[in-house]
This record gives C-alpha cells, sequence and structure tokens, in this order.
C-alpha cells in the first residue's frame, strides 16, 4: 500500500471497535500509508484496567475515565500541534467518542465491525494479549454503534486486513473529497 492512495490531510483518526475486530493491525497500516503516528490506546490502560481484563472482569464507565482522558490528551496535542494521529481505542459508548470529539475538533472515527462468530476466533487464536476471549460479549453488549449523525466510517472486517485498510483509505480519500 502506498501513500499516493492517500489523502493529503492531516487526518486525527480513531479506529474503534470491539476487541478482535482489527483495530491495531488496521489503524498501524492506516498510519503507515496516511505517513501519521500512530497510538496503540490499549497501551495507556492504566495497570488496574489491564488486570481487571485479565481476570476476566468487564470495565466499568468509571474504569476506562483515566485511559478516555489520557486519549483525549493525546488527540488534544496533536490537533493543537496541527499533526494528524490514528489512535486505536474501542470508543464503545457515544459519550466515549463524544470526549474524544470535544478534545479533538475534526475527529474521524473508523469504526470496525463484523460477525461476533469471526471475532471470537480472532481472539481465542491471539496470544499474548490480556484481553480473553470471554470479554467479548460484554464488549458487545456495550457497543453502541455510531449513529448517522457521527459521520463514521464503518467498514466490516471480515475481509483480509490488507483490503479493510484499503477500503478504509478509500473511504477517507471520499471524505476528503467531499469536504472541498
Amino acid at each position: 500500500m502506498t501513500s499516493a492512495a492517500a489523502p493529503a490531510r492531516a487526518w486525527h483518526l480513531v479506529v474503534m471497535g470491539v476487541s478482535g475486530c482489527g483495530k491495531t493491525s488496521v489503524g498501524r497500516r492506516i498510519a503507515q500509508a496516511l505517513g501519521l503516528a500512530f497510538v496503540e490506546g490499549d497501551e495507556l490502560h492504566p495497570p488496574r484496567n489491564v488486570a481487571l481484563m485479565a481476570a476476566g472482569t468487564p470495565l466499568t464507565d468509571a474504569d476506562r475515565a483515566d485511559w478516555l482522558a489520557a486519549i483525549a490528551a493525546l488527540l488534544g496535542q496533536a490537533h493543537d500541534a496541527g499533526r494528524g494521529l490514528v489512535v486505536s481505542c474501542s470508543a464503545l459508548r457515544r459519550r466515549y467518542r463524544d470526549r474524544l470529539r470535544a478534545a479533538c475538533p475534526g475527529l474521524r472515527f473508523v469504526f470496525l465491525h463484523g460477525d461476533p462468530a469471526l471475532l471470537r476466533e480472532r481472539m481465542t487464536s491471539r496470544r499474548g494479549h490480556y484481553m480473553p476471549a470471554s470479554l467479548l460479549d460484554t464488549q458487545l453488549a456495550t457497543l453502541e454503534p455510531p449513529d448517522a449523525d457521527e459521520d463514521a466510517l464503518a467498514v466490516d472486517v471480515g475481509p483480509a486486513v490488507e483490503q479493510v485498510t484499503t477500503t478504509v483509505l478509500a473511504g477517507l480519500k471520499r471524505c476528503e473529497t467531499t469536504a472541498r
């Protein structure tokens, strides 16, 4: 994938969705194609959150507060500095997304979604990640897919990561063209 097909704009993007949808894999590829920095949102979780998830305990809104604040701060800093940034973050609820948008005007969301059986299979087969597949159902129950007024780019993750990334980049290019 080359940056020649990528939009020229310094995007501020959150690649969102439940665990197992490929936020990190797709987000890294998008950032690379756009020539932007990438931040793995999971790395910003406080140790307590990681321990809870590793033990199979779903996070509450209160548990997520500091994590979302850290992501919002990074997005706000990038926005204020005029630097584009791609961040992976589940952003499961609208109020989480609203909080991130408040910190970074113009923030766009890429909503990765897929068949729960595929997501569970991916979670079960990955190694070295603290999030157990047993938490997928709670994430799906918590998920509030973006509403039409949120103008998120929704992409099914059934195809290979490369195809998903190509679809996202094409969608961003259309957004950029429409905004002119």
